[in-house]
């Protein structure tokens, strides 16, 4: 593309009805915020526990900060991994059940990292069609060969691994697919995985701290463990409220990583300060289990009064909760009327999900009380006509 191309190409991307616009979002209390002057409802973030703005994890992040600053300085392999980063990754691979954890900045250089490290040319990498963005960049970088089933179609998948004459196999799936809001079939992924000799690669980023008995994720829910599931991604950013991602698995998993993943090798450590306040957010989210069983209450408080106004609703007994509207410029209709009744529930469009497919995506948070859960359902009942 030519600089000159640049006004042609975003006149384009308005007229299809896919321009995205930021909103700046000031002041917050609980789920409100204020923009603009106005007081709006967030039903679109992903702090599904209601920990990021918890009084003892920020008194967390500000002791640490006094203590080690707020930048770490440098990457992990010089000089910036110390012990607030090695207490963090001991204590999420003792939540997850593995030998070893290891933080990465974000969740998308944690997947890139992982699968451009375990995947190389020649090999072959097999993915859900709905898998999130990451996951899909990182087998395109690695030069692997990328294979992509139709969603959850393990006959697919089948016939496909059946097929593939490549020695490297690696199997890649969300947990929760963050735009559907359902679960991957992980018992069956991990008995294809078995049969292959392959990895199987989970990301549960919108699993982890919710989903499951004590909110280990879907490999809890599904009664799996690290041998079903060698290579584990989860996100700090949404149940646990703060900033950042690791990757849990085996000793050997987790050294070959430091030394072949590039987004953990080039990169600046978390800081300091960020991964204290997560310790205390992961101890929290354990300890206390009411945050988990009130989330659950809203989510079958929505589901069931959503149903019952025949809103389109798709299946998904997780905080996503997505309204399927299908065009694009209907779907940015419905999110400005909202907007205008004071409820921020985000309009989302291709390519984030398939073209046709243009739905609202609302998030529930344990912070939510139950009286503005309704208020929301009043307000899609008059702007969203109902399913047939």
């Amino acid at each position: 593309m030519r600089p000159d191309e640049l006004p042609a190409r975003l006149a384009q991307i308005e007229a299809q009805g896919l321009y995205r616009r930021r909103l700046v979002l000031e002041k917050r209390l609980g789920p409100e915020f204020e923009c603009e002057g106005r007081r709006l409802l967030n039903f679109c973030s992903n702090d599904y526990l209601g920990l990021s703005d918890h009084r003892e994890v920020i008194k967390a992040m500000q002791t640490a900060a006094e203590a080690y600053g707020v930048g770490s300085g440098a990457s992990h392999l010089v000089s910036g991994h110390g012990p607030a980063h090695q207490a963090l990754e001991e204590a999420l691979a003792e939540f997850t059940g593995r030998e070893r954890a290891l933080l990465f900045s974000t969740g998308y250089m944690a997947n890139l990292g992982v699968i451009t490290a375990l995947a190389e040319r020649g090999d072959w990498v097999f993915e859900d069609r709905l898998n999130h963005a990451s996951l899909l960049d990182g087998a395109r970088l690695s030069g692997a060969r990328l294979k992509r089933y139709a969603h959850g179609d393990m006959d697919r998948l089948c016939a496909d691994l059946a097929q593939c004459p490549a020695r490297g196999r690696l199997l890649v799936t969300d947990g929760v697919f963050s735009m559907d809001g359902d679960l991957a079939p992980l018992p069956e992924l991990a008995a294809l995985a078995r049969e292959a000799n392959a990895w199987l690669m989970v990301d549960d980023a919108h699993g982890l701290g919710v989903i499951g008995p004590s909110g280990r994720g879907v490999v809890e829910h599904h009664g799996l463990g690290p041998e079903d599931v060698p290579v584990l991604m989860g996100t700090l950013g949404k149940a646990f409220g703060t900033f950042g991602a690791f990757v849990a698995g085996s000793h050997d998993l987790i050294e070959y990583l430091i030394q072949r993943a590039r987004p953990y090798i080039y990169t600046t450590a978390l800081p300091a300060a960020v991964a204290e306040a997560t310790r205390v957010s992961l101890a929290l989210a354990r300890e206390e289990s009411w945050r988990r069983d009130r989330l659950a209450a809203l989510i079958g408080r929505f589901r069931s009064r959503a149903l019952q106004s025949g809103l389109p609703l798709m299946e998904s007994n997780t905080p996503i909760q997505p309204i399927l509207i299908g065009d694009n410029e209907a779907a940015l209709g419905a999110s400005r009327a909202l907007l205008e009744a004071g409820f921020l529930v985000v309009a989302i469009r291709p390519p984030a999900v398939p073209v046709g497919g243009a739905r609202l995506r609302v998030t529930l948070s344990t912070v939510h009380e139950e009286s503005q859960v309704d208020r929301l359902l009043e307000a899609l009942a008059r702007i969203i006509p109902a399913a047939p």
